[in-house]
């Protein structure tokens, strides 16, 4: 008898914070009104906790994270993707990290003879769920 973890997928994580989503994906930071991309509602929520972070200090802060690491030419699907984001997000607002089954899925992935087959075609591909605004530090501010 032969088991194996199956492994699914890789997650796109977002984070929801002060009545919006926020993303990473190759076209930089995004953001959306709560489950507004085109991938619909997230088929699960996990609760981080609460911020003390204000929003004017999260808007500077994602200011500066997309004109640095999180620029759209940054992204990878394996190494750079919307979980480090999120993951990166959660500690600044919160001090937790997302949980490690997320972030540690892509190197699961890889660690498989098809991962490792189909590396030279996913390092290629470029994710960005449509449905999200560009963000800048003025979106919706005039």
């Amino acid at each position: 008898l032969h088991t194996g973890k199956q492994l699914d997928g890789i997650w796109h994580t977002s984070i929801i914070v002060h009545k919006d989503e926020f993303f990473y994906g190759s076209g930089g930071i995004s953001s959306c009104a709560p489950g507004g991309t085109l991938l619909g509602p997230p088929d699960t929520v996990v609760d981080l906790g609460n911020t003390e972070v204000t929003e004017e200090i999260f808007l500077e802060y994602l200011s500066s994270l997309g004109e640095s690491a999180f620029r759209g030419e940054s992204y990878n699907l394996f190494e750079h993707n919307c979980n480090t984001f999120s993951n990166e997000v959660a500690q600044f607002l919160t001090g937790k990290k997302i949980p490690s089954y997320i972030t540690d899925l892509p190197s699961e992935v890889l660690a498989t003879p098809f991962g490792q087959a189909l590396r030279p075609l996913l390092d290629s591909i470029q994710i960005q769920p449509p449905g999200g605004n560009t963000f800048s530090r003025h979106n919706g501010q005039s």
